[in-house]
């Protein structure tokens, strides 16, 4: 029977297996799904299956530069104890520095990593941690210099939060200041110029409904406006905002006094965005029992 690649493709996303097992096991098997599935079990390639329904919302973030490019990348587990684990630290370092030479998250699970692909490298560690992991999210930074900074850092160059920072120039001790900023403000964009149009709509929009309810005319509502938005623009732009090192001076004009200028960054946090289900104690002991 031949097998195509709609059978590879659902006996993976039903087993959690690499493709290249699933092929092999529905060659074996003569292209029976159910055959082929207990195959995967026996070889223990199925075993990351039972946890892919869990969700992954811990971790770490790992960060690493070379040359004029950082990249960092979002690795989940279930809890922050696996975040912990020497063994699931040096793979997460092992995937960062394999995305250095990647440029987006399908290419880094596909990547080689001693052999193994980075997407077969975390199922396989599924297998052995016993708890359900992901490669997340990754993000890539260029300049003439970056800099990095990991905040809560559980290892070198991974924590709960990384954080790139790309400058015109050479001042390392200033980007990681910057950096340091980052991690704190949490800033949506570069500039005014980056930020997304909708934001920008969808915040005026709430402050002209704010403003319409003090019954004020229009006139001075568009002129309250414009300094509701200048203030908005100040918090959400790293920029335009105050740097935290001398809350007198924005962050651009911080750069400019250290003869630089703040091309780019990157700032990832563990789990931001994932929606973690609450469960009373009794169901997660009955879950562990099932």
């Amino acid at each position: 029977m031949a097998i195509t690649a709609a059978m590879v493709k659902e006996l993976r996303d039903s087993t959690g297996a690499g493709m290249m097992d699933a092929k092999k096991a529905l060659t074996e098997n003569a292209g029976d799904m159910e055959a082929s599935v207990d195959w995967l079990r026996t070889k223990g390639l199925a075993k990351a299956a039972k946890k892919s329904g869990r969700t992954a919302a811990e971790g770490l973030v790992a960060v690493a530069v070379k040359g004029g490019k950082g990249v960092a990348v979002e690795v989940n587990s279930e809890t922050d104890f696996v975040g912990k684990n020497a063994d699931f630290q040096k793979m997460v370092a092992g995937i960062a520095e394999v995305a250095l030479s990647t440029s987006d998250i399908d290419g880094l699970k596909a990547a080689d990593l001693d052999g193994k692909t980075v997407e077969q490298t975390v199922i396989d560690a599924v297998a052995i941690i016993g708890e359900n992991m992901s490669v997340r999210r990754m993000a890539v930074v260029e300049g003439a210099s970056v800099v990095n900074y990991v905040h809560n850092a559980a290892a070198p160059g991974m924590g709960n939060i990384g954080v790139l920072v790309a400058l015109s120039g050479d001042n390392e001790a200033f980007g990681r200041q910057v950096a340091m900023h980052i991690a704190a403000a949490n800033p949506v964009s570069l500039s005014e110029a980056d930020l997304d149009a909708s934001v920008v709509e969808k915040e005026k929009t709430v402050q002209m409904d704010i403003a319409r309810e003090s019954g004020k005319p229009e006139a001075v509502i568009e002129k309250m406006i414009v300094g509701r938005m200048k203030k908005f623009m100040a918090e959400v732009t790293l920029l335009n905002q105050q740097f935290v090192v001398n809350p007198d001076v924005t962050v651009a004009q911080a750069a400019t006094d250290a003869g630089v200028e703040i091309t780019g960054f990157v700032r990832l946090e563990v789990g931001e965005g994932i929606e973690v289900e609450k469960e009373d104690f009794a169901a997660e002991v009955a879950k562990m029992n099932s």
